[in-house]
């Protein structure tokens, strides 16, 4: 008898898919460390605080750097599509290629039913690749978890050694920018 095995896809693997047509528009699909995942559906306290975060962050962010919603970016054997990436700007605004994790200057993911994957999966993903702050919007919680400082753990697995809990009455902020500041009453959908 024989055992299934998993396919994993490489990255070029990946996007010949793209090329080929291999997805429809609306499948949602990311290459987490080599294998296709389907991303979780999104309810209206995620669109919500998507919707307040797009309205915020350009106005704060002016020129300073590149604000990337739902796009991917490039790791080792992942292409992720996070809620937001801001991003060092370039010249060419990343027609070449996808930011990579030196580009990255801020990751943020927006959690409903998500929230799991996005603290296990997503956060040691971005640690292993050295981003070096990542924050959650938890939708469910109204809280925003701040993480940064990413090591490797003695198991070898990958994490970042400060979390911080921001409430959503507060103030955050943005990472490398001292003088600009999120107020978070302005993001988080009120019940």
């Amino acid at each position: 008898m024989s055992l299934a095995t998993t396919k994993r896809f490489t990255l070029d693997e990946y996007h010949r898919l793209i090329e080929l047509g291999f997805f429809k528009p609306d499948d949602r699909i990311e290459l987490i460390r080599g294998e296709l995942i389907q991303m979780a559906s999104k309810g209206t306290a995620h669109e919500v605080c998507l919707t307040r975060l797009l309205r915020e962050l350009p106005i704060l962010l002016g020129d300073r750097a590149t604000l990337r919603c739902q796009s991917p970016i490039t790791l080792l054997d992942s292409e992720p599509e996070p809620d937001f990436t801001i991003a060092q700007n370039r010249s060419d605004d990343y027609l070449s290629a996808h930011p990579s994790p030196a580009d990255v200057l801020l990751i943020i993911e927006i959690s409903d039913s998500s929230l799991a994957y996005d603290q296990d999966v997503k956060l040691s993903l971005y640690a292993e690749n050295i981003i070096s702050n990542y924050w959650i919007f938890d939708v469910i919680n109204r809280i925003l978890e701040v993480y940064n400082e990413p090591y490797r753990k003695p198991s070898g697995s990958f994490g970042y050694r400060v979390k911080r809990i921001v409430l959503p009455d507060e103030a955050i902020v943005l990472p490398p920018f001292p003088i600009l500041t999120l107020n978070l009453s302005k993001v988080f959908p009120q019940r």
